[in-house]
């Protein structure tokens, strides 16, 4: 037996069906070991070497996986084709002990073509994109675990920061400042209708004296149409010409996920799962089935057989004028690695049409927009014959252009111009009138409008893949996590298409461009990208953490500590100056000697006249979460505390014969329905009762419940939601308590069922009975 050890059990589905017999597939359902999830795991002491940890949930995968690659013959690590795959592919070496059992191949593709060809070359694992993988994991998880705990710190609990998505949030309030800043500008736009030998047309002012030029106020407009109306309109020039547009390359990520956002609108993140699912394969009668390459990729380069495959093809259906002299080649960005294919098809054959029974609607609708782009990459540019006119009116300029297809070339499968819009609706159709250079037209009547300059818009998912692709922030695989993170974090909230920062996302931004201008500059984290990309070719990725953490871990110091004040105001418990400090609450003291002494006060405490319980000192007033509460200046020697509005009775514990005080739930206020009695958050103020359905409105406020305890807690336990009366019940002997009516006697036992109602004043008492 041969094992294939893949990522996901889609995707074993597929290949176990393309191989069968002798080979048998399992998936590892992504990392089986990272950095444990609530501690940093990075030795800083030797040289930032991750600890890595097995997660409780891949226990049982790892043993899995143990047994059958105890009883293969051969094993490959097929993992996804990147340095992410790469080192899953690692870990599940190391874990399993496979080193020198396993080897590791790779495919773009997950076809039988793709497969077999793979398991034909099979190789080691590559350790310089394993350490890539490494270094940004180890770099990621220095700064998102030493910044967070700061933001949680300084401005409020529950929030995170990250080496690139800080950067984008950055990107994002940057470009909603300039928004609240912009002052719109008056322009007019002004417009002729022109008549020569042929048809009338309409020309747009364009220039003054040879400058480009609109008028900034509707007088100033009305001072134009003054000066041209008796003046000739005198054709200046004419140009007229073929002209061609290339088709755009097949799809990257990035242009996948902008496209998919602005002509499907597809969230990045969503678009990622959809390309996923088409990638891995897709449950059919005939079994699992496979549509598209990897789709995380920034590269636009073609297998010479998807190409060929791609001009027969295009030649059937369409034509041979429809497929170019020479095969299309186009160029990967500077930046691109190169390491795969462009996201395309794996069968051209299988077109959207065949497949779509098989498809929802957002599968079909990304799978079609991959296979055209595709398929539009390979085919012969679209002619158009243009036109440029150009009238003079005296000083003014006016201008008009326009183009006619002359042959459709791509355009026939996928114009990247126009969506759902017929022709006659588009501007290729849009014909101008033969006319010469020299001829003067007549005017036939003018139009002015008044417009003001709009402020840059907001970004989308698709402008902010597309701006964090150009200045080479994050990768492929990051980009659609990344707006995933800011909007599950309420960094940003969705106004139709549209990214919009929250207030807590430029308090955020604030404090980190001011305390970490490295870390939140663009330039700084692209050039940050390509060191951690330069790993691949072999460089120390050792290195790069250790030139960035000791300036980085000096700016964290800074941020902790600007504010903090020496002070004469000696530790209780060890002596050494407090140091007056801010947080989220206020300023508060802390020992110098931190981390050896840990004492932390008020600089205000207020010191109470109740003893401590447990040693006997005075206890001091502090505020937490629930508001305040008495506690022992002894902690944490003294741990005891206590609430600040006890009341005591005159009644005894029944259990161990302490004074009973009066006491109130932790919880404060919280929503009752009326109907139903269900309780929820005030915060909840939306919505229905989640029980009978009443309306918030039906709800009403209420506050902790108040309950009887002991004194001695947490010796002693005792509590009651009814008042203890230190007399026994003469039935079943259970201690008397004083129902809330402050009259009725009853058991407080639930089995038994005496209860005396004392009468009200004027009434007489009855004898014997239950009352």
């Amino acid at each position: 037996m041969q094992l294939i050890i893949v990522e996901s059990p889609s995707k074993a589905k597929t290949i176990e069906k393309y191989l069968g017999g002798k080979y048998k597939v399992d998936a590892s359902g992504g990392h089986v070991r990272d950095l444990p999830e609530k501690r940093l795991g990075v030795n800083v002491a030797k040289n930032f070497e991750p600890n890595y940890v097995v997660s409780a949930e891949k226990k049982a995968v790892i043993k899995r996986l143990r047994e059958k690659s105890a009883k293969a013959d051969k094993i490959y690590l097929a993992t996804d084709p990147d340095r992410e795959g790469e080192a899953i592919s690692w870990h599940l070496q190391e874990v399993l002990g496979l080193q020198g059992k396993a080897q590791r191949i790779e495919f773009n593709e997950i076809s039988e073509r793709a497969v077999r060809e793979a398991l034909k070359n099979p190789r080691e694992i590559n350790m310089n994109l394993v350490d890539s993988q490494q270094a940004r994991r180890v770099l990621d998880r220095l700064v998102g675990y030493k910044l967070s705990p700061l933001l949680c710190k300084r401005i409020q609990s529950g929030l995170s920061a990250g080496r690139v998505q800080s950067v984008a949030l950055r990107i994002l309030v940057d470009r909603e400042r300039e928004i609240r800043a912009f002052i719109p500008s008056e322009y007019w736009n002004l417009s002729v209708s022109l008549k020569g030998k042929g048809a009338q047309f309409r020309a747009m002012l364009s220039e003054r004296d040879g400058k480009k030029y609109k008028p900034s106020g509707g007088e100033e407009a009305a001072r134009v149409l003054a000066e041209i109306e008796n003046k000739p309109f005198t054709v200046s020039d004419v140009k007229r010409s073929v002209t061609s547009s290339r088709a755009l390359p097949p799809f990257t990520t990035s242009t996948m996920q902008q496209d998919a956002s602005s002509k499907l609108n597809i969230s990045s993140p969503l678009c990622m799962q959809i390309a996923q699912h088409l990638y891995e394969g897709i449950e059919t009668a005939e079994g699992h089935l496979a549509l598209v390459t990897y789709i995380r990729t920034d590269s636009v380069r073609v297998s010479a057989e998807a190409q060929a495959a791609a001009r027969k093809f295009i030649g059937e259906k369409y034509g041979a004028d429809f497929v170019p002299e020479k095969p299309n080649f186009f160029k990967s960005r500077k930046t691109a690695q190169d390491a795969h294919e462009a996201i395309r098809p794996i069968d051209v054959t299988m077109t959207p049409e065949k497949v779509r029974p098989l498809l929802d609607r957002n599968h079909y609708n990304l799978y079609k927009l991959i296979y055209e782009r595709f398929i539009a990459s390979q085919m012969a540019d679209v002619r158009y014959d243009s036109v440029q006119i150009a009238v003079d009116a005296d000083r003014y300029t006016f201008r008009t252009s326009g183009k006619t297809v002359l042959f459709k070339g791509y355009t026939a499968v996928y114009d990247d111009y126009r969506l759902n819009e017929t022709e006659e609706d588009s501007e290729t159709v849009k014909v101008i009138p033969k006319v010469e250079k020299g001829e003067v037209l007549s005017l036939q009547g003018v139009e002015k409008e008044q417009k003001f300059t709009k402020p840059p818009v907001r970004f989308t998912d698709a402008s902010l893949v597309r701006v964090m692709e150009e200045k080479g922030i994050g990768r492929p695989s990051t980009y659609a996590t990344i707006i995933s993170v800011l909007s599950k974090r309420k960094y940003t909230v969705k106004d139709g298409k549209s990214l919009v920062p929250t207030d807590v996302a430029f308090t955020i931004t604030d404090m980190l461009v001011k305390y970490f201008p490295d870390i939140m500059d663009v330039s700084f984290t692209a050039n940050m990208e390509d060191k951690l990309d330069g790993i691949e070719s072999g460089g120390d990725w050792h290195g790069i953490i250790a030139e960035f953490y000791p300036p980085f871990l000096e700016q964290l110091n800074v941020a902790s500590t600007d504010g903090d004040e020496l002070t004469d105001i000696p530790c209780d418990k060890c002596g050494a100056p407090m140091i007056r400090k801010s947080g989220r609450y206020g300023k508060f003291l802390a020992c110098s000697r931190y981390p050896d002494c840990s004492n932390i006060k008020s600089e205000n405490e207020e010191v109470s006249d109740v003893p401590c319980d447990k040693c006997g000192a005075m206890m001091v007033v502090k505020s937490g979460r629930y508001g305040k509460f008495l506690a022992c200046p002894n902690y944490p020697a003294c741990n005891n505390v206590k609430p600040l509005d006890e009341e005591k009775t005159d009644e005894k514990c029944e259990k161990c014969g302490g004074d009973m005080v009066v006491k109130k739930g932790k919880y404060g206020k919280y929503l009752q329905c009326v109907s139903c009695k269900a309780t929820r958050s005030m915060a909840e103020k939306a919505g229905v009762c989640p029980l009978c359905g009443h309306p918030t409105q039906k709800m009403t406020s209420r506050s902790g419940k108040t309950f009887y305890g002991c004194s001695d807690y947490p010796t002693c336990s005792f509590m009651s939601w009814d008042m203890p009366l230190g007399e026994n019940c003469p039935k079943c002997g259970s201690y008397l308590v004083l129902a809330k009516d402050g009259r009725t006697k009853k058991c407080s036992s639930k089995e038994c069922d005496y209860v005396l109602k004392a009468p009200k004043a004027g009434e007489t008492k009855k004898d014997g009975g239950k009352n």
